[in-house]
């Protein structure tokens, strides 16, 4: 009885202790560092962070770093202490990034542990509109009657417009020319101008065309159609059972932070999103808002790792 007694005890302790570490974060403001200022991921980081400050009590301020494809901003919060005040909101390209490249200098699953998948968007598959498709089942059909016929436009090795094509190739099994670009507005300019035939690319810089005739969309890389392009049907729906890509920004700890502040952070990041204020300024950023729970990100990780990964090492993809 008396070990039971001390063991009741002691597990009381251990929760009152708990308890009062976890009311004390956060006692300073939080960095959430982030991709470079002025992007779509900017604006939706400091649409997260604003409305994230009011239910932490303190501030949450956007720490922009750019440039070595994530490297930079990744590398900040991997080797940042364990505490909750150091947290990295960025691109799908951080657990990608391992397969592209030999010298990243981080391991996206052995130092962060994942808070929530925030938003995602979809690519758009468009055409130029002298191409003889009006649908994806259409366009792997007159692929597959020419194959090295047919190009296709991207802004680099590894890009997400990249990554799309190629899995779109490999699925569909047909044969594309790629044409790489230095600018996705280069690339767009090309295609109006018919000298690119298809690509994949953000609804953003494409709506505009679309919406004058000048490309026609086909479709969109999402499982689910999007509320960003109402009406428009799905690569995986129309032609390509299984096919899915898209853009993402999901929301990370340093490895070795605890649970308490990993399920605060969660709550407060899902409570923000779930705001119908913050989800019309995301769409019209063009963001749909997912607010996962830790586990389903993790997840979401360990598939894309695994399709993508397989892709990059059987295309030989380097982005060095």
């Amino acid at each position: 009885m008396a070990t039971a007694a001390r063991y009741l005890a002691a597990s009381v302790f251990f929760l009152a202790v708990t308890f009062s570490h976890g009311q004390e974060y956060p006692a300073k403001p939080v960095r959430l560092v982030a991709a470079e200022a002025g992007g779509g991921g900017d604006v939706a980081a400091r649409l997260i962070a604003q409305g994230m400050a009011g239910g932490l009590g303190q501030p949450v301020i956007v720490d922009n770093r750019g440039g070595a494809a994530g490297m930079i901003a990744a590398q900040t919060v991997a080797r940042a202490a364990p505490d909750g005040y150091t947290l990295l909101i960025y691109s799908g390209t951080v657990w990608i990034l391992p397969f592209l490249r030999s010298n990243v200098p981080y391991d996206p699953v052995k130092d962060f542990l994942p808070i929530t998948l925030a938003v995602n968007a979809p690519n758009i598959l468009v055409v130029h509109p002298s191409l003889p498709v009006k649908s994806v089942k259409d366009l792997i059909t007159l692929a597959r009657s020419k194959p090295g016929m047919l190009n296709y436009g991207t802004t680099g090795p590894g890009s997400t417009s990249h990554l799309a094509t190629e899995l779109f190739k490999a699925m569909a099994g047909v044969d594309i020319v790629t044409i790489s670009y230095k600018g996705t507005s280069i690339a767009l300019n090309d295609l109006i101008r018919g000298q690119l035939q298809l690509m994949f690319t953000s609804p953003g810089g494409a709506m505009a065309h679309i919406n004058s005739g000048r490309m026609r969309a086909l479709a969109v890389t999402t499982l689910k159609p999007s509320v960003l392009l109402p009406g428009l049907p799905t690569v995986a729906g129309t032609g390509l059972p299984g096919y899915e890509s898209s853009a993402n920004l999901a929301m990370f700890a340093p490895a070795k932070t605890s649970g308490a502040i990993l399920s605060r952070l969660n709550l407060e990041a899902v409570r923000v999103l779930g705001g119908t204020e913050v989800k019309e300024k995301l769409l019209v950023a063009g963001w749909e808002v997912v607010g996962s729970t830790a586990e389903q990100l993790t997840a979401i990780m360990a598939s894309d790792m695994a399709k993508i990964g397989k892709l990059i090492r059987d295309k030989g993809i380097r982005a060095e």
